[in-house]
């Protein structure tokens, strides 16, 4: 895996981008950090500048991504301290499954945009029959990617491109992301990062499904705080940079005492429910 390091200190984070990123995603995020910041941002297994035979190289299988990844964000762990994960889009989803592995070292979860559910437009592309045909018309071919854009023009700014970066990938390994994390079914298998602060940043104007995400990641995390940019939509790293960097580095210790007050509300809730459910039983 490449991961490429903006800055060169203490307080570490390590991006993961969505099925069509590359490290790049996250370069705008750089020119924001404040000086005791180290931002790492890796191209996903397969993923970035990978040739077909170096991309064949890799275990493109959901186990094999995570356990590459979780041994690249141990080597990105600053000597003292942990390390907060960003996700972008599906990139939140394989920064989950990464968390827990690392639950240990992780202080912090940005999650960008995060679908808590497969909707059904990307299923399509997944569909045995037809899927890898959707696929190519929509993401490899120049014409389809234009109108692809176009239509979906109320889910982003007018200087963004939803589709662009679809110029530059391996289809081949982005549509086999794309299967593997239709894969992931449930959200409640990450309920145990409770105690983790989780803050899920979404775009004012992106899909549906990303909104009505949003509640169903706090109905697992009671921790979370969720932030809307105003005016962005799906690509808030490039439609909102200033706005989306002040709580990816700034609001560090704020979503590290919003978690730690609200792990305290769940214990005295927990405890007067155990005291109650002990004076019934007497």
């Amino acid at each position: 895996m490449y991961v490429k390091r903006y800055g060169a200190g203490e307080q570490s984070y390590f991006g993961l981008h969505g099925w069509s990123g590359d490290h790049r995603t996250f370069a705008p995020l750089a020119a924001h950090m404040p000086p005791g910041a180290s931002l790492y941002s890796a191209d996903l297994p397969g993923c970035g500048g990978a040739s077909s035979s170096e991309a064949a190289q890799h275990a493109l299988t959901l186990e094999a991504i995570t356990n590459e990844i979780a041994g690249a964000v141990e080597r990105a762990l600053p000597r003292q301290g942990g390390i907060t994960l960003i996700g972008n889009c599906s990139g939140a989803i394989l920064s989950l499954l990464v968390a827990r592995e690392i639950k240990s070292k992780l202080e912090r979860l940005v999650l960008i945009d995060p679908f808590a559910y497969w909707p059904w437009y990307f299923r399509v592309f997944v569909n045995k029959s037809f899927g890898r045909y959707a696929y190519r018309t929509t993401f490899a071919n120049p014409f389809g990617r234009w109108l692809t854009n176009q239509s979906l023009r109320g889910h982003r700014t007018a200087e963004s491109d939803l589709t662009n970066s679809f110029g530059h990938v391996n289809h081949d390994v982005a549509q086999r992301y794309l299967a593997l994390l239709s894969e992931v079914e449930g959200i409640e298998r990450f309920a145990g990062l409770q105690s983790v602060p989780v803050d899920i940043v979404y775009g004012e104007r992106t899909f549906g499904a990303a909104k009505k995400s949003v509640a169903m990641w706090q109905g697992i995390w009671p921790q979370a705080r969720a932030h809307m940019l105003e005016g962005a939509g799906h690509l808030p790293i490039l439609e909102a940079t200033a706005a989306l960097s002040r709580i990816v580095f700034a609001e560090q210790e704020a979503a590290k005492s919003f978690a730690a007050n609200n792990a305290t509300r769940v214990g005295a809730t927990a405890a007067a429910a155990q005291a109650e459910e002990s004076e019934a039983g007497a």
